[in-house]
């Protein structure tokens, strides 16, 4: 037994000690501390005001040992700007917990840090400009077990050191710019529970060596650039639970040994370049919630085996080379919320079962050859907020009993081979905001109950046969900023309560049988941007707002008579313009260009110029198209010989040609150049062509005689037109 005496000089030793650290050591602490408040800027240092005295183990954010040695320095989220360059490591022997994550340090990390030896917390995360290499000799802190450092502008290849950290539980690297392929040493961090090195540029393969990690619970390697195939050496990781490998080049089949990770939770193989058959054994994962497969180039039928993962919450099979049928036994996965198997080539009828899938919120089968009638027990799955079975081959009528679906915000048939009416009863879809029923055939009336839709957004029933006329409800819809009717036979007057529609953005009613005028209430359509009003019957003045003044003449075209200040249209005529031009005679000419109205069009508002034999004129016919009208002067010589023709007036009607002369253009600096090589070769081919038409391809072959810049003209695409 020691003696008394052998106690009192240990004591005393231990006392000599901790002077000796009180006198230097934490004097050197102060001082290093201080330096590197002074090198932050002004606003970090007014955070650290704390900072103040000989003892940092009573400043903020400092902790210390019982010795007064500094073993913590935890300032995370503080609002610190500046480098680690000031902050000198060595003067903290015994450094444990060291946290500035969520600040805005910038520079690289000192290499220093390598002597913390004691060190076992280390987070620099979420400064977002620390750059630079990770330390080589990283390793070194043999005691560390979180290592922190995502979300920065880190360069350069993961250490091969990191090898070495085997106490290390926590790995993130990720959101930096780290490049060049993981080394086999990761595989010898045996403590990792997460390894998260996503969002860099890893490439090459995933190594073999990460199977040694038995007690990795989450491994995050998503969004990098590694390829080759999946390792069969990743079954060895029996304690996943979350498994992301997502965003890179992976390519090869789903390896079968997968089906070893028992109890994880996640899996997510989504946008590589997978192949092969989704494996039958995937039936054995018993506690996975999420399967994540989408945009890889995976073929075959889906394996019924997947109706065994009673767990399950989401199927995204999306965007694959998968065929056959969806499997009935999709059916017993009664947990899932999101089921997405579009843009694949899965044929057959749309399972019964899935009306069992009561938590099921969206259904999302868009772009395959699904053919057969939409089930009417799909109602049953009442939390459905999205349905989207457009791009098919889906036959019959639209159930009515999809009006149960009353959480339904997106409902997406368009593109199938439909018919029938709509039913009234999806008025009820009082949540509804997208409605696209477009490019089927749809027959009967729009259903007045539409207007129940109030918070609908975007309404499409173009392409289709529907009839009567536009049902003045929809203006109940104030939210509506889409309304796409065009392209069936639509007939009667626009509604004038649809220019209270406030936020319509964009409105296509063309290619129907609508008459009348355009309501008076759309000069009130502010926020519209897109119209198209062509192929239809209207007639008279176009809104005097932005969209419709603005629209391409295609827009406007092939109506009854309309009229305003855009392209290709004829300006309106008021009452006192047509008294003044109360003598020239309405001519109709039929029936190759159609009726023409010239009742005022001989005014000077509309002269475009004049030539030896009179004036030429813009005027519209009244489908909406513009032409060029050359009003000829009657000679004393051939006056007698023009009347045995016309009555009153002689005139030539010309395609209209919107750029004029080229004469024109070329005695303008501005216009002159616009016209670069490729247009000037254009419009010498243009003319080529047209005189090759004339003396060869007429019946009776023309000698134009006086060819010069002042008879070719230019459309709106620099095409000539002699």
């Amino acid at each position: 037994m020691a003696s008394p005496l052998f106690f009192l000089l240990l004591l005393q030793s231990f006392l000599v000690s901790t002077s000796a650290f009180s006198t230097t050591s934490l004097l050197n602490q102060t001082e290093t501390l201080f330096k590197w408040k002074a090198s932050l800027d002004n606003q970090s240092k007014s955070f650290l005001s704390s900072w103040i005295g000989d003892n940092p183990c009573n400043w903020v954010g400092i902790a210390c040992d019982r010795v007064g040695s500094v073993t913590n320095i935890s300032l995370s989220n503080f609002g610190l700007k500046g480098t680690l360059a000031n902050l000198n490591f060595l003067a903290f022997p015994n450094l444990i917990h060291f946290d500035l994550g969520d600040n805005s340090l910038y520079g690289v990390i000192p290499s220093d840090i390598a002597n913390l030896s004691k060190l076992t917390f280390f987070n620099l995360s979420g400064n977002d400009n620390i750059s630079g290499n990770i330390p080589k000799d990283i390793g070194r802190l043999s005691s560390l077990a979180v290592l922190d450092l995502a979300w920065n502008q880190l360069s350069g290849s993961l250490p091969v050191s990191v090898g070495n950290l085997s106490s290390l539980s926590y790995l993130a690297i990720t959101g930096n710019n780290l490049n060049g392929s993981l080394p086999q040493e990761v595989g010898m961090m045996r403590s990792l529970l997460v390894l998260h090195l996503a969002s860099n540029s890893f490439i090459g393969p995933i190594p073999a060596s990460i199977g040694n990690l038995s007690n990795c619970q989450n491994l995050y390697l998503f969004e990098n650039e590694l390829s080759g195939s999946i390792p069969t050496d990743i079954g060895r990781m029996s304690s996943l639970k979350q498994l992301h490998l997502q965003g890179n080049t992976l390519s090869g089949s789903i390896p079968q040994e997968v089906r070893m990770i028992r109890y994880l939770i996640l899996l997510d193989f989504s946008n590589n370049a997978l192949t092969g058959m989704i494996p039958k054994a995937m039936g054995n994962f018993s506690h996975l919630r999420h399967l994540y497969l989408y945009g890889n180039e995976l073929s075959g039928s889906i394996p019924s085996e997947i109706g065994m993962i009673q767990s399950l919450l989401d199927l995204q099979l999306l965007g694959n080379n998968l065929k056959g049928v969806i499997p009935t036994s999709i059916g017993n996965l009664t947990s899932l919320v999101s089921l997405l198997l579009f843009d694949n080539m899965l044929s057959g009828p749309i399972p019964v079962s899935l009306g069992s899938l009561t938590s099921l919120n969206s259904l999302s089968l868009f772009d395959n050859k699904i053919s057969g009638r939409i089930p009417p027990e799909l109602a049953q799955a009442t939390q459905l907020t999205e349905l989207d079975l457009s791009l098919n081959q889906l036959s019959g009528e639209i159930p009515k009993e999809i009006s149960k679906l009353t959480t339904m915000v997106y409902l997406l048939l368009n593109d199938n081979q439909l018919f029938g009416r709509i039913p009234p009863e999806i008025g009820n879809l009082l949540n509804l905001q997208h409605l696209s029923l477009a490019k089927n055939n749809l027959v009967g009336p729009i259903p007045k109950q539409l207007g129940n839709c109030f918070r609908l957004l975007h309404l499409d029933l173009s392409n289709n046969l529907i009839e009567e006329s536009i049902p003045s409800e929809i203006s109940k819809i104030f939210a509506l900023e889409t309304l796409d009717l065009s392209w069936n036979n639509l007939t009667g007057q626009i509604p004038q309560e649809l220019g209270g529609s406030r936020v319509l953005e964009m409105l296509n009613l063309s290619h129907n049988m609508l008459s009348g005028s355009i309501p008076p209430t759309f000069d009130e359509l502010k926020s519209l941007t897109y119209v198209n009003i062509s192929y239809n019957q209207l007639e008279g003045p176009i809104p005097p707002i932005k969209a419709f003044l603005l629209a391409p003449f295609d827009a406007l075209k092939n109506n009854k008579g309309l009229c305003g200040n855009a392209i290709g249209l004829l300006h309106c005529v008021s009452e006192g313009q047509k008294k003044s031009t109360s003598g020239l005679v309405v001519l109709i000419i039929t029936p190759v260009l159609g009726v023409l109205s010239l009742y005022g069009q001989f005014n000077s508002n509309y002269c475009l110029g004049s030539r030896g034999y009179g004036n030429i004129y813009k005027a519209a016919l009244t489908t909406g198209r513009a032409v060029a009208m050359k009003k000829l002067n009657p000679s004393d010589d051939n006056q007698s010989i023009n009347l045995q023709a016309f009555e009153k007036y002689s005139f030539l009607i010309y395609e209209f040609v919107e750029r004029w002369s080229l004469r024109t253009i070329l005695s303008n600096p501005e216009e002159a150049a616009e016209l670069d090589w490729d247009k000037r070769l254009n419009i010498a081919k243009g003319l080529v062509s047209a005189l090759s038409y004339m003396h060869h391809d007429c019946p009776s072959p023309i000698i134009h005689c006086e060819i010069s810049s002042n008879n070719v003209l230019l459309d709106l695409d620099y095409e000539a037109h002699v």
